[in-house]
């Protein structure tokens, strides 16, 4: 078969051409599409109420689909590019319903999920971002120089896996380690999960954390070292500047001074985080304006030279699904939203206004989130902006319409953010996956029936994992059954701007110094923009590392420590920068130990027992934080191999 150059050295064709047609959808790529797809919603559910972010899971899945496809007589590059594209929407659906849908939870709306309310949001949502990018597919894969970075990646690994390589070994192994740690430390109690230390000293506080987690870890090696780096910028700028600034003012309780941080946290300067990431969020579009007035021109533009383009022929590479057909299943998905909008609100009006916002916003913001993945990759792509951006609007909006003192205001706006959240997740995954494709020579609307395909299968399955993670651990704030509860930071943080916009509960003197702070990082990285710096300050990452625990951020800027040295080490050695096995380790390790984050969940909620699984030893944490060392030197060394292990 013919290789593929990448876009940026020239792309000479496709690996299957045009004119040559091979199977896409067959029954074995559906079944082990939708198992994958579900799959991964859990394993990113639990990922993203635990630590407020998802990675992509197109390469993994990719490698997982080799996998299995080489069991069978007959299997293609087409049907391994099939099965990840299916298999990584229940990644990026998981990431748009774990950001907003906890948050009614944490609003006292719901005190438990509710089946048909989650399944629809996230169904429709989801197939409302497939629809929404359909037109986009040319403008932005084709026409436009964007990277597509996961997109490309995958598009290799196929080509690997076509060429009889693998690489599947790393990610069993890191699954393996990632699965064992999280049961000896969360199950079997072997060791503290949380290593903290504060001291008040001088009239202020000093404080150190750390989570000893692999996924963390791996979630850093995967981001890199830059954003790594805004990120924990971000922590130490709350923890290190903000809180020891209140105490030195005298604004901390009483306690013991891990718990005084951690209430100063959850009560005032995570807000900070709350005003960067809203400014961050409309700077993004600010930004993007001009690209996204293009991106949707040409979309138009292509679809009316389909029209009247004289009935030539459209080669199999560049067919999309009919306008026509996406026409209907956008009145198919905005049908049942409204009915659930309506079914809340009990007003007709208000949530016939609701459903518009959510479509033009839904249109906007998929757009949106489909060009910021051909920029940074959609492990990057900041879903959490522009779903804040959409809760914004929808809240001032129903403020208008039904007056702040409304008690379903704020659920009615998260409502219409998590449609949004859905469908700009799915838009950015998508574009992934049909950049794999046009690699790969996949046909786009076959991509397009698994994409919507992958959707459905992860929407049935979110409702019982939700259930099943709150029932067993708690989400968003502790009680005295759950003290340590997912802390499920983009939820939370969601819950707060509704809620602040509504009831003026948010502490606006941090929401507006978390403005102005924003404000400084984006004069910044402007700044380094004119310089032509390689090294940015994305002001949404900074914001992100303002508002998360401090705990959480320490393994993120180890994993991309361990990134940038990884990859000195292979220029070094003269090999290939594009080395991905220490990638596969990485999402290995973040998969392994959400997986058995799920399945642990399972003796816990049977048995009411936090501690079912505990041997009773006491805790050992050095023997955790060894581990965990040795983990990151199993990492660093699979980043500089050059040999494949399967």
């Amino acid at each position: 078969m013919k290789p593929v150059e990448s876009t940026e050295a020239g792309q000479t064709g496709p690996v299957v051409p045009a004119w040559q047609t091979l199977p896409e959808i067959t029954a074995k790529a559906v079944v082990l599409g939708v198992v994958l797809s579900i799959v991964l919603a859990a394993a990113n559910a639990y990922l993203g109420l635990f630590a407020g972010m998802t990675v992509s899971a197109s390469i993994p899945a990719a490698v997982i689909s080799m996998a299995v496809l080489r069991l069978f007589a007959r299997s293609n590059i087409l049907e391994n590019n099939i099965v990840q594209t299916a298999a990584s929407a229940g990644e990026s659906l998981a990431a748009g319903v774990v950001f907003t849908i906890p948050a009614l939870i944490i609003l006292e709306t719901w005190t438990a999920f509710r089946y048909w309310e989650v399944t629809i949001i996230a169904a429709f949502g989801g197939l409302l971002g497939v629809l929404f990018t359909i037109p986009l597919r040319r403008a932005f894969i084709v026409e436009q120089p964007l990277r597509y970075p996961e997109g490309v990646a995958t598009a290799e690994v196929l080509k690997v896996a076509d060429a009889g390589g693998g690489g599947v070994g790393y990610l069993a192994t890191a699954g393996g380690l990632g699965a064992l740690f999280k049961l000896g430390g969360l199950g079997l109690k072997l060791w503290h999960e949380v290593i903290e230390y504060a001291r008040l000293a001088g009239g202020s506080i000093a404080y150190i954390g750390t989570n000893l987690s692999p996924a963390l870890v791996g979630v850093g090696y995967i981001v890199g070292l830059n954003i790594a780096v805004l990120i924990f910028i971000g922590g130490a700028l709350n923890w290190w500047v903000a809180i020891p600034v209140l105490v030195a003012t005298g604004a901390a309780p009483d306690g013991d001074p891990v718990a005084i941080a951690g209430t100063l946290w959850s009560t005032q300067t995570r807000y900070l985080g709350v005003g960067a990431m809203v400014v961050g969020g409309l700077w993004m579009l600010v930004r993007l304006r001009g690209s996204l007035v293009s991106g949707v021109r040409s979309g138009i533009e292509a679809y009316h030279r389909m029209r009247t383009g004289g009935g030539a022929e459209v080669p199999r590479t560049e067919t999309d699904t009919p306008m026509p057909w996406v026409g209907w299943a956008l009145v198919a998905s905005v049908v049942p939203l409204f009915l659930i909008f309506n079914f809340f609100t009990g007003i007709v009006w208000v949530s016939a206004v609701m459903a518009i916002v959510m479509l033009v916003a839904g249109f906007l913001f998929s757009a949106v989130a489909g060009y910021m993945s051909g920029l940074v990759g959609s492990s990057n792509n900041p879903i959490s902006g522009v779903t804040i951006a959409t809760l914004l609007v929808s809240s001032l909006l129903l403020v208008a319409m039904i007056g702040a003192d409304s008690p379903i205001g704020p659920a009615a706006a998260l409502f219409i953010a998590a449609v949004v959240a859905c469908a700009g997740a799915i838009a950015g995954d998508n574009m992934q996956d049909l950049k794999a494709g046009y690699l790969v020579g996949a046909t786009p609307y076959k991509q397009q029936i698994m994409q919507a395909i992958g959707v459905i299968a992860a929407a049935t399955v979110m409702a019982p994992i939700l259930t099943l993670l709150l029932r067993a651990y708690g989400i968003g704030g502790p009680t005295v059954e759950q003290p340590n509860p997912l802390a499920a930071p983009q939820a939370t943080l969601m819950a707060s701007v509704a809620r602040g916009v509504f009831g003026g509960e948010l502490p606006w003197t941090m929401v507006f110094i978390g403005m102005a702070i924003a404000v400084i990082v984006i004069v910044i990285d402007l700044m380094l923009e004119r310089r032509a710096a390689s090294f940015r300050v994305p002001v949404l990452a900074v914001s992100v590392g303002i508002y998360l625990p401090f705990e959480l951020e320490v393994p993120i800027f180890v994993g991309g420590l361990i990134a940038w040295a990884a990859e000195r080490t292979r220029r070094r050695r003269g090999a290939a920068p594009g080395e991905r096995y220490g990638l596969l380790f990485a999402a290995g390790l973040i998969t392994g130990e959400a997986l058995v984050g799920i399945l642990m969940a399972i003796p816990i909620v049977v048995t009411s027992n936090p501690e079912v699984l505990a041997v009773g030893l006491a805790p050992q944490t050095w023997l955790g934080f060894l581990l965990l060392v040795s983990i990151a030197v199993g990492l660093y060394r699979s980043a500089t191999s050059g040999a494949v292990s399967d």
